[in-house]
């Protein structure tokens, strides 16, 4: 049964999911990224939670990445992942 933690945020007057995931996420084709994120948007989404699914990683330097909205980039650079992983606040699971 897949299960993230997710940090649930509201920036700006707009809700955001956050989802942590490995640094295999990176490693995928765009598509494949793309496809990922959208099918988390759902789970979330039927889990109750309602706002924007931004997947984010780790690269091999440590350096945080993420698949966001062109108008969420200034955002998601001022972040580190420390900070993303001390906001967990929600979970979202599925059999």
């Amino acid at each position: 049964m897949p299960r993230y933690k997710v940090a649930h945020v509201k920036e700006q007057g707009v809700d955001l999911i956050i989802v942590p995931l490995d640094a295999h996420y990176g490693l995928e084709a765009q598509n494949q990224q793309e496809e990922i994120r959208d099918h988390l948007q759902l789970r979330a989404n039927a889990a109750g939670l309602v706002g924007t699914v931004v997947p984010v990683w780790k690269d091999a330097f440590g350096t945080m990445l993420f698949l966001a909205p062109p108008n969420w980039h200034p955002f998601f650079k001022s972040l580190t992942y420390e900070q993303v992983i001390g906001n967990l606040n929600k979970e979202i699971f599925w059999d």
